[in-house]
Formats: C-alpha cells, structure tokens, sequence
C-alpha cells in the first residue's frame, strides 16, 4: 500500500497539472465506466470532486446524468467545460440540497438510483468559525437527502467523507463523522445500499495547500506551513474519482465505510521543499516560513481509528474499514441538534456535536 512518499509527491505534482511549467510533464487521463442502466444524482457537480466525478461519467455510459450545485458561477463554469461532449442526457440544476421541496421534486421528475453526494463544508478552520453552517449542510443536509434517497427506494447512496471523521476534533471532522453514523443507522432499515468513501486531502483541488503555495509563488511571496511535523494524507482528484466510480459499480449487501491506496503521507514541509527545487531552475527564490496550527487542525490525521482495520478488495486500491468494536445505538436523536441555531456560542454547538460520536 505504501509507495515511498517522495515518488507519490512526484506523481501527485504531475497529475495536478499545476505546474506544467516547471515540470515539463502533463498528464490527461480518460476513464470509462460502464452505468448504462443508472440514473446517476451528483452533488456538488461543481466543486473539486462533484466535477472530477461528471467529468468521468460524461465521458462514459449511463442512462441519464442529474449534476447538482448551489454555486451559480462554478456550475456554469462546468457547463462550459464539457460544452463540446455528448450531454444529450445530462440535466445541471441549480439548487440546494437543504431545500426539501425542490429536491424531491428533482428525485420525482427524474428517477436517480445512484446518488454520489459530494456537497459538503470542507475547509477546517472556516468550519471552526462558522459550525452552525457545517451542522446544516454536512448534517442535515446529508441526512435529508438520504432520508428522501430511503424514500424513493434509491439503489445506492455512496457518501463522500474524510479522514478527518477519523478520530475528529474539528467541526468539520465531527460533523462528517456524525453523517456517517447517520447513514449507517438509515441502512439497517432501508431497501438502499449506503456506504461511504473516507480519504484524505485531494491535491491541487479547490482550496487545497498546493493552490495556496502555487498562489504565494506566482505573488513573489514567502510559502507558509503551519508546523514542521504536519502531514497529510494526499490523493489525486482523478484517482480519487475513478475509485468513488469503482466503489459505485461493487457489489454489497451492507453498509461499508471504504477507503483508498493513498500511499504514506506527506510532510507539507517536503512539498514546500520541492518546490523550492523546482523553481530553483527558473532563478525563482522561494521562502518558507513556518506559521502555527490553524483552529481545528491536527498534526496528523489518521484514515482508520483504533478498532478498525484495513482488509482487501477486489480492487487492489481500494480497502474495506471493518469496525471490530464500536456497535451503534439502534437510533441517533437529532433533537438536540434541531435546537441549534446560529446565534449559539461555537463551543456550545461543538459540545453538542461531540456528545454524538
């Protein structure tokens, strides 16, 4: 599972087609999947993952494409971009998923089987500021879609999470770990297969330490990393996506946490490094300074917590999370977090979601 860290780097700093210019190498990659009897719901068709995922599916066969998103400009921005392939049978619609009547009329009019919901808050120490927007949306957002998904009689619902859910100390963290424990509870009593995909940081999306560096380099100004010893957990957003699609088409009967070969993990500092190296060529001097943790960071994270462990799949990138030892209560009572409104101190709303995992 774990290739040596500074040649996962290397291909990781190829794939994201950042930094053609001083790597000279580009990379374009066409993947085909085989959905041609599924309607296929994508949220957050927009962002890093929800694009990468229409993207692919686009380019492969299916029987209808419904492409979610809330963000207007990001949404035309991907309209744009595939303008020119055969979206004969794909519907964009805009809207938001928290909204109930607007979203069951799209699982009305269209019929999805599978949903892949990628909309979520992913940006930790925004979260940290601002948790009452992370309940909403990682909470109850996913909890209403897959209310409706158990409703409908849906297929598959497979749940885009994180290796921060592991073990979580940030909002962020909790809150996708509080969905997967929701859907896992939804499970035990649905027709509809649920399962989630939990991996780490995708490089070079949306909002990411390498959009940040690359950023920083092209303003003449010093990178920044928050602590020596921080690493991370790095996938490229078209692995990433291609195994979600992999994970899609598996056959299975309960629900499953998966996650995928993401290597070993990477000091932000070596990445910080080697693009020092890289820009050495092109007489461009780079500084690096190192800063402090941000609200809700932790030094390391983890893609297993202690009573769980990785077994093998068909697919050799990809792992099955079995749970040895945590066994769910038969029902999670969201009562308490109906109350919170956003006029609640942080650390009230981070007590009550921590009272939850």
């Amino acid at each position: 599972m774990n290739k040596p860290s500074n040649l996962y780097l290397e291909e990781l700093l190829i794939d994201s087609n950042l930094f053609t210019d001083v790597l000279g190498k580009k990379t374009s990659k066409i993947v085909q999947h085989d959905f041609s009897k599924e309607t296929i719901l994508i949220t957050g068709a927009a962002g890093s993952i929800g694009s990468e995922l229409s993207k692919q599916l686009i380019k492969s066969k299916f029987k209808k494409l419904i492409l979610i998103d809330v963000a207007e400009s990001p949404l035309y921005n991907l309209i744009k971009e595939v303008e020119f392939e055969n979206t004969e049978n794909v519907e964009f619609i805009l809207l938001n998923i928290l909204e109930k009547e607007a979203i069951t009329n799209v699982f009305k009019k269209h019929k999805p089987t599978i949903i892949l919901h990628t909309a979520a808050y992913k940006h930790v120490p925004l979260m940290e500021n601002n948790p009452y927007e992370a309940v909403k949306l990682n909470i109850f957002g996913t909890k209403l879609l897959a209310d409706i998904s158990n409703s409908f009689k849906v297929k598959k619902f497979i749940f885009i999470s994180t290796d921060k859910a592991v073990n979580p100390v940030s909002i962020m963290g909790i809150s996708k770990k509080v969905a997967e424990n929701y859907i896992n509870q939804l499970s035990k009593k649905s027709d509809t297969l649920f399962c989630s995909t939990r991996f780490g940081n995708i490089f070079g999306s949306n909002g990411s330490v390498l959009l940040l560096f690359k950023r920083q380099i092209e303003l003449g100004l010093p990178i920044t990393v928050t602590h020596k010893e921080i690493s991370r957990f790095f996938i490229s957003k078209h692995k990433a996506c291609k195994l979600i699609l992999d994970v899609a088409n598996f056959d299975y009967t309960d629900y499953h946490v998966f996650t995928f070969n993401m290597g070993k993990p990477i000091k932000i500092i070596d990445l910080a490094n080697r693009l020092k190296v890289l820009y050495a060529s092109k007489n461009v001097k780079i500084d690096v300074v190192i800063t402090s943790l941000r609200p809700g960071e932790k030094l390391n994270e983890e893609i297993i917590s202690e009573n769980e462990a990785l077994l093998p799949t068909k697919n050799k990138e990809i792992f099955l999370v079995k749970n040895d030892g945590f066994t769910a209560s038969s029902s999670l009572n969201f009562s308490k977090l109906e109350t919170i409104t956003p006029y609640f101190y942080k650390d009230k709303i981070k007590s009550i979601l921590l009272s939850f995992i």
